[in-house]
Order: C-alpha cells, then sequence, then structure tokens
C-alpha cells in the first residue's frame, strides 16, 4: 500500500516512492517525530524510576503489601479512554480540579491556566498520564526481578559492611540487566505507540503541536484518506523502532554472572 495511492474504490495508482519523499519532507511528520521522542525521553525514565522505587519498596516485609502491589497496578487495567477524560476534567481550563487548587485554595495562581490549550504544557500533561499510567507494570516486572536475586547475595554483602547504596549498584542492578533491558525496550515501544490520550485530549492540537506519529498517521489515513502515505508513515516508524530496538539490545545485553 505505501507504493501506492491507494483507493478504497477504484484502481490503485503505483507511485513507487513517493509517499516516502512525502514523508520525509512533512513538516507536520517532522513535528509528529519530534513530539514523540519528546514524550518517549520523558516517560520511559520516569516510568522506570517511579517503578523501580516502588518495586523496592513493596519488596519490604511491610504490612499491605498486596493492598499497595494492587494500588500501584490499578491504572494498568484502567482503560486508556477512562483515564484520558479524568486527566481532561483534573486540567480544565475552566472548572478543573488542579486550577481550582491552585487559583481558589492555594492562591498559587491569578487566572485559570488553558493547560490543554498551551502546546508544551499539554504535551507534559499527557506524559505525566503516561508515567502514571504505566509504573504499575514496570513495578510488577522489576519486582519480578528482585525476587530471583538470592538473599545470600545480599547478606555476604552487609557483613562486609556494603552500604544500601552499594548494595543496589553493586548486586541489584548487575543482577537484573536482562530485566532492565527487556523494560526499557517494552517502554521504549510502547511510548512510540502512544495514541489514544492525545487522540481524546488534544487530537493533536493546537496547531499539531501535540501531534505524535501515530496520531498524524491516523488523520492522513481515516480523515484525509491518504491510505497509502499513511502505510509509509507506519512502515517508516515500524523500521526505526526495530533498529532502536537491535541496538540496545545489543549494547546493554550481556550474560549475568553470579
Amino acid at each position: 500500500m505505501s507504493f501506492y495511492d491507494w483507493k478504497i474504490i477504484g484502481s490503485s495508482t503505483f507511485v513507487g516512492f513517493r509517499n516516502y519523499i512525502n514523508a520525509f519532507n512533512d513538516p507536520i511528520l517532522n513535528i509528529s517525530w519530534r513530539n514523540t521522542i519528546i514524550y518517549s525521553i520523558v516517560t520511559v525514565p520516569g516510568q522506570m524510576i517511579f517503578a523501580m522505587t516502588a518495586a523496592i519498596l513493596l519488596n519490604q516485609k511491610i504490612k499491605g503489601r498486596i493492598f499497595f502491589r494492587t494500588l500501584y497496578f490499578l491504572p494498568v487495567v484502567t482503560s486508556w479512554i477512562v483515564v484520558s477524560f479524568i486527566f481532561m476534567f483534573l486540567f480544565n481550563s475552566q472548572a478543573g480540579l488542579i486550577n481550582y487548587i491552585l487559583k481558589d485554595i492555594l492562591h498559587i495562581t491569578k487566572q485559570y491556566y488553558a493547560w490543554l490549550s498551551n502546546g508544551k504544557s499539554a504535551l507534559f500533561i499527557i506524559a505525566i498520564l503516561g508515567i502514571w499510567k504505566g509504573i504499575g507494570w514496570s513495578m510488577v516486572i522489576f519486582l519480578a526481578g528482585l525476587q530471583s536475586i538470592p538473599e545470600e547475595f545480599y547478606e555476604a554483602a552487609r557483613i562486609d559492611g556494603a552500604s544500601q547504596a552499594r548494595l543496589f549498584w553493586k548486586i541489584t542492578i548487575p543482577l537484573m540487566r536482562s530485566t532492565l533491558v527487556y523494560v526499557l525496550v517494552m517502554l521504549i515501544i510502547g511510548s512510540f505507540q502512544v495514541f489514544t490520550s492525545i487522540y481524546i485530549m488534544t487530537s493533536g492540537g493546537p496547531m499539531h503541536k501535540t501531534e505524535v506519529v501515530l496520531t498524524w498517521l491516523y488523520t492522513n489515513a481515516f480523515s484525509y484518506l491518504r491510505f497509502g502515505y499513511g502505510s509509509a508513515i507506519a512502515v517508516i516508524m515500524t523500521t526505526f523502532i526495530f533498529i532502536i530496538t537491535v541496538i540496545q539490545i545489543k549494547l546493554l545485553s550481556k550474560p549475568i554472572e553470579y
């Protein structure tokens, strides 16, 4: 399809690489790539840091561990549509809870702020939503990795006088390398597939400032009926993700030595 001017009705015309040339010269697609990369840079480390912190805390023998694990995982099983609408209401420019707290309770701002009407703040809020919703999934994977590390290693290191920080950097991180690589690869792939939250909250606006690759692909394919061009974008994105994934696995994967 990416090599054709694809028509739903009637014959499709072969156009060769024209759709790919148009994709590389499309200014809106360039904005979409930039926003997608920014979203990935913010959400992937954010999810990994918060998820690892939560996993370490919930790996301790504390009361209510099962309750807190369920609480952290609840956003993961909640629909993207539901949480996107919740965040829309929270950051509503007039009746939103965040504006009410900042202006009417804390008096930090003098007027209500249009969070989702500004490109930078809207993308930041969407990234916060992505981090919050994804923490639980990464936490479960990290928790499984932590529980697979033999306790004897920690006991031996403590006898030698190792601090908690050294235990983390010298034992936990090296022995969880494969787990970290897996989570990193999956989160990067997931971050490049962001669609629902942006489509619901901003539809790529204002003025394409929150457009990402998948929303622009969707708009071209299903609003403008440019299926060939949309397919070209999909192929380019798939190739890019594949290359990034291979590089990560080659650079970060090493055998675990006990």
